[in-house]
């Protein structure tokens, strides 16, 4: 029963004690909490805080190592690339492109082995003992791989691998795969230019944007590699070298030597298809060589078309005997030495025109040096010392020095563009040109070796070289190549060099196939005329209408002022006459 008689604050008082108890305790546990969280929090921030510090001091300050800062820092480094080169109608030869590079940081791998294998499976390559080597090294910067394809980018970015990073670069791109290989040459990972037009003007290629504009044309380019590829094939020859130049301003519109590379290939190239023969190699060209025999003799005056000599019988000097390969048997007459290839002619002209009168001629030909050209790679050439009568009879056919494709060719665009030398460029030539230039021989001079080297072609060694559209003249070569310090072996050197339109001369070109062998279609020979003068006529029929050349009209009336007698007739009139400097 409830009882109404305490006072209320009696009953109040009852539980008025315990409440203030309690709000005590609430109050003390409710500090308590506030003051492990704020240490809680202090700790954590401090942690936080040296977390953070330390990956700053990763990404920006460096480990105290000296390797290149990770992929931010990376970027802002890179250089924009190489200026790209371009033929000259503009057709792109090489670029660069950007791409990305792998690299990896091995105090930073939490498991080798693990991502050894995930990279390995995504860069089949790269073998995984190579990428666990790289891995587990005690450096804080090893490469991975250089020039990652996109797809492997992203397939790599995708595992997630910690210390492994990629850094923006570039890459060096050839469109045309190995068309242009020794002429463009190369560049190393770093960018540099180590070959060809890349090291010849690396400077300019590194600090220039505008394209570097060469006189080469893909066209042409691809028409005379094609030809020399399938003649070295077909004759199984061990290489060959191919020019096209532009006779009066010295461009070099094409130029091959083969075997060749593809210079985008990831893997090292063989020795031999590094070699340049264009420009590097040097060879005895063989009978090629009597133009210029042939030029000196008529431009000195030493003899006229009238003159003949005996060559019924070998030459013998010292140990040494001379002989035609296509023997007559009978006196020839000069445009006959030239047009049967005498080597009996050609030395006893040469010592008419006497040794010393000899290498002037050659000199100013620009056979006897180095020519000025837009590659490192450049041969010298090979000449005797002394110069004795032997080897002024020799060299009279193209033995006893040896000459670069490039030099022969630059020799005779001088013989049939009026006279005048120029050097051989890969650079558009302008009309501000500079260049050195010198006359070698009288205009009358030039426009007779044009008249004979088409008897070469209509009536001589050169026929295979003959294009019925356009008129061609030039001149076979067939030269043992020197082994084990004697002549004689079966290596030989077949070439052909021919000008057209022979009438008003605009390129010559010139091939070279290096030890071809004969076939029953040639009759067991392996001759200029068999392996050589063929690519030239392929080559002149297709380049002629690409470049804008006319068909010859009236061919049949064209060809009674390329005859021998026409020739005589118009030097006897110029015999004798004084010819102004130009």
């Amino acid at each position: 029963m409830k009882n109404s008689n305490f006072p209320a604050s009696r009953r109040d008082g009852i539980s008025a004690a315990p409440s203030i108890q309690l709000d005590g305790a609430r109050k003390e546990a409710l500090d308590t909490g506030r003051h492990r969280l704020v240490v809680t929090g202090v700790l954590l921030t401090m942690a936080f805080s040296v977390i953070a510090a330390r990956l700053v001091d990763l990404a920006a300050m460096g480990d105290g190592v000296d390797r290149p800062a990770p992929r931010i820092a990376a970027v802002d480094q890179v250089s924009p690339g190489r200026a790209d080169i371009i033929d000259r109608n503009g057709v792109l030869l090489a670029t660069t492109l950007p791409t990305a590079s792998l690299y990896a940081n091995p105090k930073m791998i939490l498991d080798v082995e693990q991502a050894a294998q995930k990279l390995a499976a995504v860069l089949p390559d790269l073998p995984i003992d190579t990428i666990r080597e790289k891995l587990s090294s005690d450096r804080a910067f090893v490469w991975l791989k250089r020039n990652l394809t996109p797809k492997a980018h992203f397939a790599i970015n995708a595992l997630g691998i910690p210390g492994v990073y990629f850094r923006r670069s570039h890459r060096r791109v050839y469109p045309h795969g190995a068309l242009f290989t020794h002429l463009l040459g190369r560049s190393n990972l770093d960018g540099k230019g180590v070959s060809g037009v890349e090291g010849y003007f690396d400077e300019t290629l590194r600090h220039e944007r505008a394209p570097l504009r060469l006189a080469l044309d893909s066209r042409v380019q691809t028409i005379l590699r094609g030809e020399l590829g399938a003649a070295v094939n077909k004759f199984s020859a061990i290489g060959g070298a191919g020019v096209v130049m532009d006779v009066h301003s010295g461009e070099v519109v094409a130029a091959t030597s083969l075997p060749d590379f593809d210079p985008n290939s990831k893997s090292d190239p063989k020795e031999e298809a590094r070699f340049n023969r264009v420009t590097k190699g040097v060879y005895e060209m063989g009978s090629t060589f009597k133009l210029f025999t042939t030029a000196m003799a008529l431009d000195s005056r030493t003899v006229s078309l009238t003159d003949r000599y005996d060559a019924r019988s070998p030459i013998k000097i010292a140990r040494f005997t001379i002989r035609d390969y296509h023997a007559k048997n009978r006196w020839l007459s000069i445009p006959e030495i030239l047009i049967h290839s005498s080597n009996i002619g050609s030395a006893k002209m040469a010592i008419d025109v006497g040794s010393k009168k000899q290498r002037e001629y050659l000199g100013a030909f620009g056979l006897l040096n180095r020519p000025n050209f837009e590659v490192p790679e450049m041969g010298r050439p090979l000449t005797p010392f002394p110069w004795r009568d032997i080897n002024t009879m020799t060299i009279s056919y193209g033995h006893g020095i040896a000459v670069s494709p490039l030099q022969l060719t630059a020799g005779v665009a001088a013989l049939v563009n009026g006279g005048t030398y120029r050097h051989p460029t890969l650079r558009v030539v302008t009309g501000s040109d500079t260049r050195d230039t010198r006359r070698v021989i009288r205009k009358e001079t030039s426009k007779t070796m044009r008249r004979l080297m088409r008897r070469v072609v209509l009536s001589g060694t050169g026929k295979n070289a003959d294009v019925p559209e356009y008129p061609v003249g030039g001149k076979t070569g067939t030269a043992d190549k020197p082994g084990n310090g004697h002549y004689g072996g079966r290596a030989i050197i077949s070439s052909f060099v021919g000008v057209f339109p022979v009438d008003q001369p605009r390129y010559v070109v010139f091939i070279l196939v290096d030890e071809p062998k004969g076939l029953p279609e040639t009759q067991g020979l392996a001759t200029g005329g068999w392996v050589a003068a063929p690519v030239v006529s392929r080559v002149v029929a297709q380049m002629a209408p690409l470049l804008g050349l006319d068909p010859a009209l009236n061919t049949a009336e064209k060809e009674r002022d390329f005859n021998v007698t026409a020739v005589r007739r118009q030097h006897r009139q110029t015999r004798g006459n004084p010819v102004a400097a130009n």
